[in-house]
């Protein structure tokens, strides 16, 4: 009994870890700043002794492009987002019809002869689909088989 209440508290430790270095870097992320600090290449080239390695490093630096990556998701993100939109204000709208309909219910039950109270007739005109028809079936139980 207590091995099923420890293994009931048992905690992923790895996944708790996991997630807390993903929050940690998450931050470290949010906390550098949008456009990178300017290199001071003058300050380099006065305190550098080798001649020609801050220009070649300036030169590869302003040649260097990081490519972005292209936008391919954002317009089957958008037409699948209209089409729930689309999809919820339709159901939306059926279900305010149903609504509609379960209050006409609710309205019939609710003005109805109490069950108590009802004779056969006054129950087959309130719920038609309990009336048996016995010409049709005019034997007991007065409705096909495969209906029963």
């Amino acid at each position: 009994m207590a091995g099923k209440r420890a293994a009931l508290k048992a905690i992923d430790w790895l996944a708790f870890a996991e997630r807390t270095r993903s929050d940690a870097i998450g931050a470290k992320l949010s906390s550098l700043p949008e456009k990178p600090v300017t290199i001071d290449w003058s300050f380099y080239k006065t305190n550098v002794a080798r001649a020609g390695m801050v220009a070649e490093f300036e030169s590869k630096f302003s040649a260097l492009t990081i490519p972005e990556p292209k936008d391919t998701a954002t317009a089957a993100i958008n037409t699948q987002e209209a089409e729930a939109n689309k999809a919820a204000v339709a159901y939306v709208e059926a279900s305010k019809a149903r609504i509609g309909q379960y209050e006409k219910e609710l309205e019939k039950f609710q003005n109805m002869i109490p069950f108590d109270q009802m004779t056969i007739d006054d129950l087959n005109d309130t719920f038609p689909e309990t009336k048996l028809d016995k010409e049709k079936h005019p034997y007991w139980p007065h409705k096909p088989i495969a209906e029963l």
